[in-house]
């Protein structure tokens, strides 16, 4: 159902409530090297572990990955993490400031109902204009918002617009019942659930045949995202994905979920599902069995919502099976796609003890940054802050055009191969990159 682990929360103005900036401190600890980042290896990078310097814009952050060294290169990191003066002391104030005071551009979107396998239907989003203004071999965007999350929230907004000028396809993956998407069949979606992801990769790829698909993801849509890439492994159609605010060991995240502060953000998320629950809960009139239909529909947490529907909906026992099976974190070592993962340290619904560090160490395909400090979604730091962009945007478009590239330029060299396996001139064909 639509319920994820209540870490997987896309905290925006409609699911938090009115709040004084003014909640009680709430310290994570963090330490870093002065020298340079902690920076990890595998295989033969371990002996690298301690020995190999990074710029010293980076010592504020932990990065861990074989490729750590190509964010040496990137603009968007020559000056070290500095969060906004006022906001960033406190990772609940960062929190609901992104939510309630970020900036929201205007950006024309066009809709497009995808019915899916089981007759239900997610929503699509396109930036109006980029197939008449756009080569038809430009990169593609999947954008894959948190739980209620959709193409309203401003995160997803600042990320289309930055794609955008950097000549990208864009495009929102709003789940069902999610940004008004329409619910057909009584299920909405999970942590777990990744066919509706699946369909929208092959449709998009389908769309644009000529162009490399790839994805970013935050908090449910992460988890989702990663566990999508897990699955498809070697066969996954994206060529590159991001990752932001990833609860990845849902048992943790819900943990932390019931304590202090982060009741609140609890009760919000609550809410949101029940309304989207109650505009569509014809669907669901005489359900018996496992099913806890009042439950859901009064739900004052997430988990109980999970509880009375979710776990029910896609067959788990209960709802600690439910978060134990849907955790991304068990994913990460089937990765093959190149995947970037950023997280904050001090994040209160995605912890940091629930990063599968070793694993991401282990895979040559991962690469982590966690921020000292950036709360939920938040990221209040850079060259836009306060009401800007978040941080974390310009270190994404980056990543994903260096991928880009080297996933063009390996497609080139590819079929130069394959004319000079069936000695044709170069001269006499036209390469394109595919």
């Amino acid at each position: 159902m639509a319920t994820t682990a209540p870490t997987l929360s896309s905290l925006s103005r409609s699911s938090l409530p009115r709040l004084a900036l003014h909640p009680p401190m709430a310290a994570a600890s963090y330490s870093s090297s002065g020298s340079g980042a902690r920076a990890y290896g595998s295989g033969d990078a371990l002996s690298l572990q301690v020995q190999e310097p990074l710029d010293a814009s980076l010592s504020s952050l932990e990065i861990i990955g074989d490729r750590r060294a190509l964010l040496s290169r990137f603009e968007s990191l020559r000056r070290p993490y500095k969060p906004f003066p006022l906001l960033g002391w406190n990772r609940h104030v960062e929190t609901i400031f992104a939510a309630f005071f970020r900036s929201q551009p205007a950006v024309p979107l066009r809709r497009e109902c995808l019915r899916t396998r089981d007759d239900g239907a997610v929503a699509l989003d396109w930036v109006v204009g980029d197939d008449r203004q756009l080569p038809p071999d430009s990169p593609v965007l999947i954008l894959l918002p948190g739980l209620t999350g959709g193409s309203d929230d401003s995160y997803v907004r600042h990320m289309l617009v930055r794609a955008r000028s950097k000549g990208w396809h864009a495009v929102v993956f709003n789940s069902r019942g999610c940004a008004n998407s329409p619910v057909t069949t009584p299920q909405f979606y999970s942590a777990s659930f990744t066919e509706d992801l699946c369909q929208v990769v092959s449709h998009v790829s389908t769309r644009y045949p000529k162009s490399k698909i790839y994805a970013v993801g935050w908090s449910l849509g992460a988890n989702i995202l990663v566990r999508y890439l897990g699955q498809e492994s070697q066969n996954c159609p994206l060529s590159g994905a991001v990752s932001l605010c990833n609860p990845f060991n849902l048992v943790i995240a819900d943990e932390d979920f019931h304590k202090g502060f982060n009741n609140v953000y609890d009760k919000a998320l609550a809410r949101a599902l029940r309304e989207i629950f109650k505009k569509h809960e014809l669907l669901f009139e005489g359900f018996g069995g496992e099913y806890n239909i009042l439950m859901a529909a009064n739900a004052r947490s997430v988990r109980e919502f999970d509880e009375g529907l979710t776990r029910v909906s896609f067959g788990f026992k209960s709802v600690d099976d439910y978060y134990f099976n849907s955790s991304s974190s068990s994913s990460i070592g089937c990765v093959c796609t190149p995947l970037l993962c950023i997280q904050a340290a001090n994040d209160p619904i995605a912890p940091s003890r629930g990063i599968p560090r070793e694993e991401i160490k282990e895979n040559p395909n991962c690469l982590l940054i966690v921020t000292p400090q950036g709360g939920h979604l938040g990221w209040v730091a850079g060259d836009e802050a306060p009401f800007g962009a978040p941080w974390t945007d310009p270190v994404v478009m980056e990543f994903l055009e260096y991928i880009n590239e080297e996933n063009v330029q390996k497609t080139e060299a590819g079929q130069f191969d394959e004319l000079d396996g069936s000695q044709q001139s170069p001269s006499s064909v036209s390469i394109h990159a595919q």
